[in-house]
């Protein structure tokens, strides 16, 4: 079973309630770590002294505050500690509100409330209670040496404990440039309006969280484990970008966008599947086409090989004709120059004679 993260009471009034408070969310991020690429050695960190270059023990390191560039105060465990409230183990609603009034970018983390054993009445008291009212308690908790605001929320048959932000820590929405005025200041005509609201209509629908996945987490796991199969490079296929409008500018056409957008919600499930049906089909057609083409080309193939190997042939005939003719014509070529030298011997020798 998990540990709870922290052990105290939920007090309103005069009531104390025995609660734990557990976790309410799970990280389920793939963990990557970083390696020396030459011999794949994990990397590892080390608090080193930014002077000497050595690595500095745990027990030497203090906290401090930078003053000033260069002008560090220390402050000692102590000091932490005094800044915090002195209840830590309570957590203490200092009001009830209505869940509409609060602002959504205050809620933050979540937590799970889960009464102590003996505890049971005094917690489905208060969950009862503020279902019955629509509000929420605001409170105060100190985990560690952190004080936070809080919300207690009742969930289902639970009492959820959701963390919130500080009116500090939220950024003031008017240092953005947000478009201000009417729909008429920015051209927007009636009819636009209305079709934008038949879109919202088309699109509207039950929340359901199981629709709802971490895509990119699960192409990552299937690029990691393919990587893991086989060991080669993995190159994310090119996906075509949806064709759309930009609509920073002044001369888009809205009607046209929202008409397209509505026509596409309003297709029905059985013309979707016709039209994939369709597609099977025409796919499969097109395949037992190309399978019945394939042995007419095997044939136009064989002739060409038939008629290449012929060709071959008739060229090697033809030289050795030509290489024949060619010794033929020498030979003959030598004999009429020994017989005509032998003639003018014989024309030499009558002369010397007469």
């Amino acid at each position: 079973m998990a540990r709870p993260i922290w052990t105290g009471t939920l007090s309103f009034g005069l009531l104390n309630i025995p609660v734990s408070l557990m976790a309410g969310e799970r990280r389920t991020d793939i963990s990557l770590r970083m390696l020396d690429s030459r011999d794949q050695t994990p990397i590892r960190y080390e608090r080193v002294n930014s002077s000497t270059g050595e690595e500095v023990a745990w027990k030497d390191i203090v906290k401090a505050f930078e003053y000033d560039k260069g002008s560090y105060v220390v402050l000692e465990p102590e000091d932490i500690r005094s800044a915090a409230p002195e209840s830590h183990d309570a957590i203490e609603v200092e009001s009830f509100i209505e869940a509409s009034q609060i602002d959504p970018r205050y809620f933050e983390k979540p937590y799970v409330l889960v009464p102590a054993k003996k505890a049971e009445k005094g917690y489905v008291l208060l969950r009862e209670a503020l279902n019955a009212t629509g509000r929420i308690g605001v409170a105060r908790v100190v985990i560690r040496t952190r004080e936070s605001l809080c919300a207690v929320i009742p969930h289902g048959d639970a009492l959820l404990l959701l963390m919130m932000r500080f009116p500090q820590e939220l950024v003031d929405i008017d240092e953005y440039r947000i478009p201000e005025g009417k729909p008429e200041d920015y051209r927007i005509s009636a009819r636009e309006q209305k079709v934008s609201e038949q879109l919202i209509e088309a699109m509207s629908g039950d929340w359901d969280p199981e629709e709802y996945h971490d895509e990119f987490r699960q192409r990552l796991h299937d690029v990691i484990a393919k990587r893991v199969k086989d060991r080669k490079v993995v190159e994310r296929p090119e996906e075509e970008p949806a064709v759309g409008e930009d609509a920073a500018t002044n001369v888009v056409d809205f009607m046209s966008l929202l008409q397209k957008s509505i026509e596409r919600k309003q297709r029905t499930p059985a013309a979707e599947k016709t039209a994939t049906s369709k597609s099977a089909r025409k796919t499969a057609a097109a395949k037992k086409k190309s399978a019945t083409k394939a042995p007419a080309g095997k044939t136009e193939k064989a002739e060409a090989g038939s008629g290449a190997k012929k060709k071959a042939a008739s060229a090697k005939s033809t030289k050795a004709k030509k290489t024949a003719s060619g010794k033929s014509k020498g030979a003959d070529g030598k004999s009429s120059a020994e017989a005509s030298r032998s003639a003018t011997k014989s024309a030499t020798k009558r002369r010397k004679v007469a």
